[in-house]
């Protein structure tokens, strides 16, 4: 077989607020792969089908030099998230042709990723029955796990209890307000638009605002008090949580998206009620975590996924030169379900 067009999107300038599709990144087409005779050394050659768009990309989109819980990208290299692919060829024991797998994956249409970067190195998983394999970067992967683990780990939830769940219409939210649920919670949970509104409704919240139209201080105000605030915006939102906590509140703080495209000032003007209400703030990351939640949750949420127990949305794109546009809807709140990069068929 002749040599073939691998298709990267590259990352090509830091930005200084939201990121641009053709300046932030850039899809580049200059590099061909011979797929049956590329040196594998001990490696293993993966067709990419599906890649996630995060939030936290926008924190890799910085200095190399500047220290991080996420590796940087590289100015002129592939920028990077997790996703799925198909194994070609391989030299790697354990990894066998025609298999699936999930882990860390360049913006490429082909490439030979690590099973050995720490947590998200490729591993090998068969897709639970009835499932799509695009729900493995989400529900079922990384956003998925950050709410299982997460809340298992510090939620400490009792029944009859109140949690606000910010962002609530993501993946991770969405995930927490039915776990939430499930635990026998009274559930408030925000979203930024309509639709969004509606989505935290259908997977079970009992309370939900669009935040835009709405004044966060007074439905918490209502609502409230607040037994656990799980966080995925930060900023202004958080402290109108601090404000109306219960004492001895459990703030799960998992994601400030608010401040990740500016670093302007937010006004905190509630710090003092932390100490005040004893409230314990838990920040966390899944890589913490995996090795005491992991299997249980793959034995676990694949299965409820499957069986429409719990619920999920995704907002496809289609085709890797789309890519850069992608993560620019999640960083605006353009998308409506888990953000998911289609870049191959098998």
């Amino acid at each position: 077989m002749a040599p073939i067009t691998n298709g990267r999107t590259l990352f090509n300038e830091i930005p200084t607020g939201f990121p641009e599709p053709g300046k932030t990144t850039v899809y580049d087409t200059s590099k061909t792969i011979d797929l049956e005779n590329v040196p594998l050394n001990g490696g293993v050659l993966v067709k990419t089908l599906v890649l996630s768009a995060d939030p936290y990309m926008r924190v890799q989109m910085r200095e190399a030099d500047i220290e991080s819980y996420m590796p940087p990208f590289i100015v002129g290299q592939p920028i990077f998230s997790l996703g799925v692919g198909k194994i070609l060829r391989s030299e790697r024991d354990g990894f066998k042709p025609g298999g699936y797998v999930y882990g860390l994956l360049d913006h490429a249409e082909y490439s030979l990723p690590s099973p050995d970067v720490p947590v998200f190195g490729i591993r090998v998983f068969n897709p639970e029955p009835g499932l799509q394999y695009s729900a493995y970067v989400g529900a079922g992967g990384m956003p998925g796990q950050t709410s299982y683990y997460g809340w298992k780990e510090y939620a400490n939830a009792k029944a009859g209890e109140t949690v606000f769940v910010s962002g609530g219409a993501g993946p991770v939210g969405s995930l927490v307000i039915q776990l939430a649920k499930q635990d026998g919670l009274k559930v408030i949970a925000s979203a930024g638009s309509d639709e969004k509104v509606q989505f935290c409704k259908d997977v079970g919240a009992d309370v939900v605002f669009n935040y835009k139209t709405a004044s966060t201080l007074d439905i918490l105000r209502q609502e409230g008090p607040l037994n656990i605030y799980w966080d995925n915006v930060g900023g202004t939102t958080l402290d109108a949580a601090i404000e109306n906590a219960a004492n001895h509140a459990r703030f799960l703080e998992c994601g400030a998206i608010s401040q990740y495209n500016s670093k302007d000032g937010v006004n905190m003007k509630n710090l003092d009620q932390i100490y005040a209400r004893r409230i314990t703030l838990y920040g966390f990351l899944i890589s913490d975590l995996a090795p005491k939640w992991e299997e249980e949750f793959y034995k676990v949420i694949p299965k409820k996924l499957a069986s429409g127990e719990f619920k999920f949305r995704e907002d496809i794109t289609t085709g890797l030169e789309n890519s850069g546009q992608a993560i620019r809807d999640v960083q605006i709140g353009a998308n409506t379900g888990k953000k998911v990069i289609v870049v191959a068929q098998e």
